[in-house]
């Protein structure tokens, strides 16, 4: 069996109809998805992502799938593909965004009478997402307990850490020791809400923006999160450290262009290149 020399880590946030700041359309989407179920893909968790970076070998066409935030529209239209796909995914997710009450309908639901479908939720862009949590509104467009419990028990997602109040700490509180020990709280405070809701805690940690300042990555390490995910661009490689785990952001682009971009992402040399002709 080929081993993978590199591992591409993708990043995304939102799977909706409504296009805006860092959104995939659903049809774009499942073109994408699609390319990796019919080329061969392993989609990863992040336990084997772990051994990768530990020396394991992982078969040569490995992938991991991210998204971040926790937003409803991953349950409405990216559980749905990935279940049709026997795909599996990541979500970082912000703990203290997420709600209580029943799963709401999502694009795959078993069509009802009359060939008639369940009506979907909103699943508004990115700036109103943003502006519905900051008043108070987040369960219109975030995801709930019961839909991340169902997408575990489909095999879709597995989820980890965002923090628990996606906060620019370093905007609010001016001194170091105070902002590192207010980011411990909250990392705690993310920490334990997932293992007092699903069961288990996680060692991966997602920073909110990519942002891992001074002593983010020790507050970080002494809470038990070893692997840190950052918007820091490239492909993942086992001689690469833990805390720094670079991703890759995936645009709203069909599933040609996004074959042609995982195939140069699996191959270091060329992905270097790439990247650097970029200027990454």
């Amino acid at each position: 069996m080929k081993t993978a020399k590199a591992v591409p880590v993708l990043m995304y946030h939102h799977v909706s109809p409504n296009p805006g700041l860092v959104t995939v359309s659903p049809e774009n989407f499942r073109a994408q998805m699609r390319h990796l179920a019919e080329h061969g893909w392993r989609t990863l968790g992040l336990d084997d992502l772990a051994r990768f970076l530990s020396g394991s070998p992982l078969p040569e066409k490995s992938i991991v799938i991210t998204f971040d935030d926790g937003y409803l529209d991953n349950w409405v239209h990216a559980h749905p593909v990935m279940a049709e796909f026997g795909l599996h995914g990541v979500i970082f997710i912000v703990t203290g965004w997420i709600g209580g009450g029943a799963p709401r309908p999502h694009a795959g639901a078993s069509k009802l009478c009359a060939g008639e479908t369940s009506p979907l939720p909103a699943t508004p862009d990115h700036k109103t997402c943003k502006r519905l949590i900051a008043s108070g509104r987040a369960d219109e467009v975030m995801l709930r307990w019961s839909e991340i419990e169902a997408m575990i028990a489909a095999g879709t997602f597995e989820f980890h850490s965002h923090t628990h109040t996606h906060t620019r700490w370093d905007q609010i509180e001016t001194d170091p020791e105070k902002r590192l020990a207010r980011l411990a709280a909250d990392l705690h405070d993310s920490r334990e809400t997932l293992r007092e809701r699903l069961g288990k805690t996680t060692a991966h940690l997602c920073w909110p923006w990519g942002l891992d300042l001074a002593g983010y990555g020790q507050t970080a390490d002494k809470l038990g999160y070893r692997y840190r995910y950052t918007t820091k661009r490239g492909v993942l490689m086992p001689t690469m450290g833990r805390d720094s785990i670079p991703r890759i952001v995936i645009k709203n682009r069909d599933g040609r262009w996004f074959g042609k971009r995982i195939e140069i992402y699996r191959r270091p040399w060329l992905a270097t290149a790439y990247l650097a002709l970029r200027g990454a």
